[in-house]
This record gives C-alpha cells, sequence and structure tokens, in this order.
C-alpha cells in the first residue's frame, strides 16, 4: 500500500515520491490525505502544502493556488497536485 505524489506546475514537475500523508489548504478549509483516501477534488488556496514521506522527513511545497485530485487504487492511491506556480523552499 501506498500514497503516491506528484506536484506539478505548468512549466515543470516540481516534486514527486512517495508519501505516508499530504496535508494542503483548499479554499474551503485543510483536507488531509492518507492512503484508501477517497476520490476527491480540492480547489488549492495559496498556501504551503505539507508531505510527511515514509520515516517521518516532511517535504514543503510552497503552492500558489491550483487543484489537487485524489485517485484511489488497489495498491496506491495517487495525489496529483496542479499547482499554478510551486516550488520547494531553498534548503
Amino acid at each position: 500500500m501506498a500514497l503516491e505524489v506528484r506536484v506539478v506546475s505548468p512549466e515543470r514537475e516540481v516534486w514527486s515520491g512517495e508519501a505516508e500523508l499530504v496535508v494542503a489548504k483548499g479554499v474551503d478549509g485543510d483536507v488531509g490525505i492518507m492512503q484508501g483516501h477517497a476520490p476527491m477534488l480540492v480547489s488549492l488556496a495559496v498556501h504551503p502544502i505539507r508531505i510527511t514521506r515514509p520515516g517521518g522527513e516532511v517535504q514543503v511545497v510552497e503552492a500558489q493556488g491550483g487543484f489537487l485530485h485524489v485517485t484511489p487504487g488497489p495498491e496506491t492511491t495517487r495525489v496529483d497536485i496542479l499547482a499554478e506556480a510551486a516550488t520547494l523552499p531553498e534548503a
């Protein structure tokens, strides 16, 4: 069982990988996605997205609006984040 996450902007793929949890701010409030989540489409607010990777490391992606789409499957739940603009914070 896995949570597969892809964050893309019109210019490029910003981040992709496996995760345990994705937390984003929709225009109607916060949403948390884990493996097995129901199908969902959320309009995103301008706010950082927190992706908790296996082992507990947290990846933050600065998203400037867009959409989050969840597609469950028998083995993998896929989370596609289609952002108007997205960047990774400087290390």
